[in-house]
């Protein structure tokens, strides 16, 4: 039955008035072994004229009419269980502080709150558990879950195992029919009906039984080595792995299991979060002027995030690409309004506007991360363009920060500076030792610092690969045995402000980048991760 809101939290105003009622009579039949005392008709129907009127007053002011009984929880019972013990105290100082107690015999003071509590949370708790079974345990609904549903099995029984596994079992998409988790004591025992069949090692054997071709983690704590070990175990295999945004969110409630989604390969390959010294990169950046070369892209967009954590006095975003430099500003009036944003377009090759920028604003810190840098397009054909914007845009922006003070110039450099073998790596060195050569008798300190591959940046392989993927391949590596380094977006920002607070000018700091990735194995996990194989996305190699 649908009632209207109007309608329903009259019901449960009456609800708990009627359970005033049936507490206080049901206290007098127990009282007298279940027998009606003509002699107490004036205590029992004045005494319970004034319960309902003290009832009436707490169930308005506590707001217990309001409440949805099929979300009811703890918090809810509570409030109940409050309304209770004020009504208990209340009638026990009526019995035994005024005369006689106006005849309220003493057993009725424990027993009325105990009835009350049991019809009012009792009534509460009878409703949820009907409604849980009529809609998702019922012979019928069972029945139906069957027919629609996917069979699927989560990886971890803890607590946000089964947060997970509550909220999956309300879902007509899912049907979880096993868990593992490696712990033990684990095996063999039930959460929420569903078995825990084993360790980590049993998902392929048990996905096999059961046919399930989804995998979902609820372990929070090392996700990202337990997403690795569930793909390498499944590697084989035709499946598909789910995640989460947060479990930790999920279990509080700011995040609903509607938000299930595919695993990325940004989930395998990113590293735990690094920790910087947050208090010196505050002293350097709190109340300062801070201008961001290429404010728009993947790199300059975070570090202007991250930059606007430590309140800035002035955040200057400077970029030639119109859209890009309108998507920052706007994620900056959306999301982070108190922050002094100035949004100006403009390109590091344009010596005047460069020179307009910082007369105007005077930023103690720059941010050079503007750069061409997709290394087979700079080849050739865009070679002197790479120079020209790599190169002398660098230096544009470089001797602009020296003549007019700032205190620190940062380069966003590139792994592919050492040793370069293409264009975008060797104007990339260059601009390094144009920074080298003018911090010398500078007042200016001149700091690079150097990372590899960023995930999902604008010159990453990986959005091509999954281009490739989503257009049905092929999938095109240059060779079998090349490697790359990768790291988050987050991370390499924040490391780039650390090193900005390290450096005395003249450094050039080199970001701990993990362990490289052989390409052509990144290519073979995102074809996985897809959902398909490499029959139907071949791996091509390009040479």
């Amino acid at each position: 039955m649908r009632f209207s809101v109007r309608a329903r939290t009259v019901l449960i105003f009456l609800f708990d008035l009627f359970a005033v009622l049936v507490a206080w009579l049901g206290a007098f039949v127990l009282r007298f072994n279940l027998q009606w005392q003509s002699g107490y008709d004036t205590v029992i129907w004045g005494g319970l004229g004034l319960l309902l009127l003290l009832q009436a007053v707490l169930v308005w002011n506590l707001g217990l009419h309001r409440s949805m009984w099929r979300f009811v929880g703890l918090h809810e019972l509570v409030r109940v269980g409050g309304a209770v013990v004020f009504t208990g105290l209340l009638l026990a100082l009526v019995a035994l502080a005024l005369p006689q107690g106006f005849g309220i015999p003493r057993s009725i003071v424990l027993l009325y709150p105990l009835l009350l509590l049991f019809f009012m949370g009792g009534g509460r708790v009878a409703w949820r558990l009907w409604r849980e079974y009529r809609l998702y345990h019922s012979p019928a609904a069972r029945r139906g879950l069957q027919h629609r549903s996917l069979p699927v099995v989560v990886v971890g029984a803890g607590a946000a195992g089964a947060w997970l596994l509550r909220d999956l079992t309300r879902q007509k998409r899912w049907r979880v029919v096993g868990l593992v988790d490696d712990d033990p004591s684990k095996h063999g025992l039930k959460v929420s009906g569903v078995r825990v069949h084993g360790s980590l090692s049993s998902l392929p054997s048990l996905m096999a039984t059961f046919r399930a071709k989804h995998v979902v983690v609820a372990i929070p704590t090392a996700q990202r080595e337990v997403l690795r070990r569930v793909s390498s175990l499944l590697d084989e295999a035709d499946f598909q792995l789910l995640t989460i945004p947060g479990i930790s969110e999920l279990m509080s409630g700011r995040v609903s299991i509607d938000a299930l989604r595919p695993v990325a390969i940004e989930d395998l390959l990113g590293r735990d979060a690094v920790s910087i010294d947050s208090d010196e990169v505050g002293q350097m950046i709190v109340n300062q002027r801070v201008l961001v070369t290429g404010a728009g892209g993947s790199i300059g967009s975070e570090l202007c995030r991250q930059v606007a954590v430590f309140k800035p006095a002035k955040l200057i975003l400077f970029d030639h690409s119109e859209y890009a430099l309108y998507a920052i500003a706007q994620w900056f009036a959306d999301h982070a309004p108190t922050v002094k944003v100035v949004a100006l377009t403009g390109d590091v090759k344009d010596e005047v506007r460069v020179d307009e920028v910082f007369a105007s604003y005077k930023p103690s810190l720059v941010l050079h991360a503007a750069a061409y840098k997709h290394v087979p397009l700079m080849e050739q054909n865009n070679a002197w363009q790479a120079v020209r914007n790599n190169v002398f845009g660098t230096l544009n922006v470089a001797r602009a920060a020296k003549r007019y003070g700032s205190k620190r110039f940062v380069l966003v450099s590139t792994d592919k500076a050492v040793n370069p073998a293409n264009v975008m790596g060797a104007t990339k060195r260059l601009a390094e030792m144009l920074c080298e050569g003018l911090n010398n008798n500078s007042a200016t300190r001149f700091m690079i610092v150097r990372f590899g591959n960023v995930l999902g940046s604008a010159g990453s392989v990986i959005p091509r690969f999954r281009q490739q993927i989503e257009s049905g391949g092929p999938v095109t590596v240059t060779h079998p045995e090349i490697t790359r380094y990768f790291m988050l977006t987050t991370e390499a920002a924040q490391l780039v402000l650390q090193a900005t607070t390290m450096g005395d000018g003249g450094e050039v700091f080199v970001l701990d980048m993990g362990e490289p990735v052989r390409i052509v194995d990144l290519a073979r996990k995102m074809i996985q991760l897809s959902g398909v194989s490499e029959d139907q996305i071949p791996l091509r190699f390009s040479g």
